[in-house]
């Protein structure tokens, strides 16, 4: 029965899909893949740099979270949240790495779901033209771009109601590219942070254990 609901649901979203994308004229189509072949060129580029980022904190995690397990009294309640806290974000950055990739993996449906997405903008035209100007950006500056296009875009019902159809394509615009920028830094400020944590459980576990 819930198989048969998911292929139903996945069923509509495709033929929301399409009736959507008959509706895109062919500038905006145009636009889309441009648009659409600098995401996917900078996400490539980024899948290992990410990869890096998500797996270096990971050792320092482990040991305030280890670190945590085996202290006594309050110093193991300052170490497990923050251990925690830390697991958190790695986890949150590696969901969203892993979405973004799987959403790159078709570069031309990504492109019609782009297209869809600039078509349910209150600006068309205005959309159009800012979203052919990330072609300038590459690596991280992509998400910034993105988000910097569409922070001039009323969210209106239509764009509310249409975005859920499109798996890929909502990945680079809003609300969920905002959140990914937000994630994206986080996760290059834990590094650093994970490194300091990691050192002073280390001290406070041997100051504790004299």
């Amino acid at each position: 029965m819930k198989l048969r609901q998911v292929k139903s649901l996945g069923g509509r979203a495709n033929t929301a899909v399409g009736d959507l994308a008959a509706k895109v004229d062919d500038q905006t189509g145009e636009a889309a893949k441009k648009a659409a072949r600098v995401i996917v060129l900078a996400v490539t580029l980024l899948r290992i740099p990410t990869a890096l980022l998500m797996i270096l904190p990971i050792p320092f995690i482990l040991t305030t979270i280890v670190l945590g397990l085996l202290a006594d009294g309050g110093i193991r309640w300052v170490l497990l949240p923050a251990g925690l806290a830390m697991l958190v974000v790695t986890s949150a950055f590696w969901g969203r790495r892993r979405r973004i990739l799987q959403a790159v993996e078709e570069p031309d449906k990504l492109a019609t779901e782009l297209g869809i997405m600039i078509s349910l903008t209150d600006k068309v035209e205005e959309t159009r033209g800012a979203i052919t100007s990330i072609a300038g950006a590459g690596g991280w500056r992509i998400f910034e771009r993105l988000k910097s296009v569409w922070s001039g875009v009323a969210m209106t019902g239509r764009w509310i109601e249409g975005i859920g159809d499109l798996p890929r394509a909502r990945y680079f615009g809003p609300p969920k590219i905002g959140t990914t920028v937000t994630v994206a830094v986080a996760a290059l400020w834990l590094i650093p942070i994970s490194v300091v944590v990691a050192v002073l459980s280390v001290i406070g576990s041997i100051a504790g254990s004299i």
